[in-house]
């Protein structure tokens, strides 16, 4: 007769992974600044001179719509004296973006198409200036699942390979993705969040739900198979299924919405989890999806932008989605104090050294193994 040993406790990272300002700066470089970083619903910037200026690494970056229809992004810098050309948030442009401290100007494309005294400018070898060489940098761009994906490395790696795999992996199938036609969803529900931790620990805390018991219980009133801490994520092609008195993904369990059009019978009342690294999640039910995008600001500072996302009949009609936004509010609330909470201890002594995973937690060993590669990487 064989006995088999119970999994062991695992090291996690050390706590100073979490607090020191020069690991904070190398994982800009090298994780932020050379990965596919989603940036902005494209529907947000539907009409052209559109524009939303996003922090990207330690880089500001533009995004606007063409009036070609294209989406384009650049760095948020003038290329005279380096000024941030666009010191909003958000806003809209006619046709052109203009310094405010010395007046260049550019086209929506990049090109530049005015300065004081442009035709009387030439450069060191006595040359007219080039308006396209002296135009705004570009920054790689790629529209999927109704965002825009910036990338600011000089050779962007594979947009499948990073992105697209990712959800392939985690559903096993890389036709099921489409069935929720995210692309035409509209933004029903948007909150932002000013979270005071480390982005490392709001993707730990995603990945596992040994907390949920303790934490959500609305959550696992809906998915009961979270109260056993069980991270579905961790199974390929398998999602939560609603309790057997649920009716939808919804705070109180009632019924939502009719599915979404092209949901299958195996995805119905089911939630599907996914991590896209560095800085994505993804949330699948029937009648909606919800997708947060993380914005590391600061070892101890990240601000998490949640869209709950419906088809445009419920969006446009107005139609009350407070009880299923409610839901996920509250999860991320819990998530997010938890996360706060976890912040300050990382610079205790008790853990220099680390804490320990669990069992139902082993799958964070990988995260924790790839963000240390990612840093030894040689730049």
């Amino acid at each position: 007769m064989t006995t088999t040993d119970p999994p062991p406790l695992i090291p996690t990272l050390g706590g100073n992974w979490y607090v020191d300002d020069r690991v904070f700066a190398a994982e800009q470089e090298r994780i932020f600044e050379r990965m596919w970083f989603c940036a902005v619903r494209s529907g947000d910037l539907a009409d052209p001179g559109r524009f939303r200026r996003v922090r990207v690494g330690r880089e500001s970056v533009l995004i606007v719509r063409g009036r070609d229809g294209e989406l384009r992004a650049f760095l948020n810098i003038c290329r005279h004296r380096g000024a941030m050309l666009c010191t909003e948030d958000e806003g809209e442009v006619r046709r052109t973006l203009r310094c405010p401290y010395h007046a260049w100007t550019y086209g929506l494309d990049g090109k530049l198409v005015a300065a004081p005294n442009l035709g009387a400018l030439r450069t060191a070898s006595g040359e007219a200036i080039d308006r396209v060489a002296y135009g705004l940098v570009p920054v790689a761009l790629r529209e999927w699942l109704g965002y825009a994906w910036v990338c600011l490395a000089a050779e962007p790696p594979s947009f499948e390979g990073d992105v697209v795999s990712a959800v392939t992996a985690r559903l096993g199938d890389p036709t099921v993705i489409g069935t929720y036609g995210i692309e035409g969803l509209a933004v029903g529900h948007r909150v932002v969040y000013s979270v005071a931790a480390n982005w490392k620990l709001i993707v730990e805390n995603f990945m596992e739900c040994y907390h949920c018991a303790t934490i959500h219980p609305e959550l696992t009133d809906v998915l009961p198979e979270f109260a056993h801490g069980l991270a579905a994520q961790m199974f390929v092609g398998h999602g939560a299924e609603f309790g057997t008195d649920i009716a939808g993904f919804t705070i109180d369990g009632a019924a939502g919405f009719d599915p979404l059009p092209g949901i299958r019978a195996e995805q119905d009342r089911r939630y599907y989890a996914i991590t896209i690294r560095p800085q994505v999640f993804v949330n699948l039910v029937p009648d909606h999806v919800i997708i947060h995008r993380m914005y590391p600001l600061a070892v101890d500072r990240t601000v998490v932008e949640c869209d709950w996302l419906y088809t445009e009949d419920v969006v446009d009609r107005e139609q009350d989605v407070s009880r299923s936004a409610e839901l996920f509010h509250r999860v991320n609330q819990q998530d997010f104090a938890a996360c706060e909470r976890t912040q300050p201890t990382m610079s205790s002594r008790a853990y220099r050294d680390g804490g320990v995973l669990v069992p139902a937690e082993h799958h964070i060993a990988e995260f924790h193994e790839w963000v240390s590669h990612r840093l030894e990487e040689v730049g």
